[in-house]
């Protein structure tokens, strides 16, 4: 499936802000066989006066910027297209979770992708145990590392709900599971604790989803969002699957990556830091549409 990606951020600091340095994590990255982009570009207005892309540890594409000048107003544009390939079927080859560290004290490498990192707390995720002990009450003995990840993100989706006015991007994960309720970020964290107190390695998957209108309603500009998911170590032949709790599906052609990391804290997709007084707004649109070619007719 092709895709054209168009994002827009935009800050209005409330008076002029003086340098302001930004980090940005927009840009969707090259998995092979998962996924391929073919072109891309992020505009900024104003143009700062120093940018430099780079990729960090994890392999994320980074765009840093700054400025010199005082800025009040700041967009950030994203365009991308991307295709993105679906996973072949393949047998569950995971050992159980009690058996997992087998696996884990067999590998030697500790580079980007390695379980390692993400199989203890992180700075968004510490370990808790009340998830922990509801995640083990969700797993009946003998299922394997994939069949209890699958059957975590399914249990989350069945008790928590989905609700965008009692949490924000600070919210600890512990309140979010208290309250059963939150957003995608809050159904990752979540599901990444009960995962790690399980002994199962679990990381952070910040990109987009594609979504549908209505049934005979035409598609919004706009209509898409920024989101994130799961991706989980099952070990030395099943390698990391995603999973998407707030959806409850195994991420697919819908999802596209920007990048990985332990938690949100990881991947933001912007950080940064400013000198400024008074109120300030933000707000961002994402477009996620499928690419069409001249006939009309969706590419193979």
């Amino acid at each position: 499936m092709r895709y054209d990606v168009t994002l827009a951020l935009n800050y209005d600091y409330g008076g002029p802000a003086d340098h302001a340095r930004n980090m940005l994590r927009v840009l969707p990255r090259d998995l092979p066989g998962r996924q391929l982009v073919s072109s891309e570009q992020v505009t900024v207005d104003p143009l700062p006066c120093e940018r430099r892309d780079t990729v960090d540890f994890f392999g994320n594409r980074v765009t840093q910027l700054a400025f010199e000048e005082p800025v009040r107003q700041l967009e950030i544009k994203m365009h991308a297209r991307v295709d993105v390939f679906a996973a072949e079927p393949a047998f569950d080859l995971s050992p159980r979770p009690e058996t997992l560290c087998d696996d884990l004290a067999g590998l030697r490498d500790i580079g980007p992708n390695a379980p390692h990192h993400f199989l203890h707390a992180s700075p968004r995720v510490p370990l808790d145990r009340d998830m922990t002990a509801w995640a083990q009450a969700q797993v009946p003995r003998g299922m394997t590392t994939c069949e209890t990840v699958l059957q975590i993100g399914a249990a989350l989706g069945r008790d928590m709900h989905f609700d965008s006015t009692v949490t924000d991007v600070d919210t600890p994960p512990a309140q979010a599971f208290r309250n059963r309720r939150g957003v995608c970020q809050d159904f990752s964290h979540v599901m990444i604790a009960c995962l790690r107190g399980l002994g199962i390695p679990a990381g952070y998957v910040s990109g987009f989803l594609r979504t549908e209108p209505p049934v005979g309603q035409p598609r919004l500009s706009g209509a898409d969002a920024m989101h994130a998911w799961v991706r989980a170590w099952c070990g030395g032949q099943a390698g990391w699957i995603e999973y998407d709790p707030t959806n409850t599906v195994v991420a697919g052609l819908d999802h596209l990556v920007i990048g990985y990391g332990r938690d949100y804290a990881d991947i933001a997709p912007v950080r940064g830091a400013v000198r400024a007084a008074g109120l300030q707004m933000s707000g961002h649109t994402v477009d996620v549409v499928p690419w069409l070619s001249a006939r009309g007719t969706m590419p193979v």
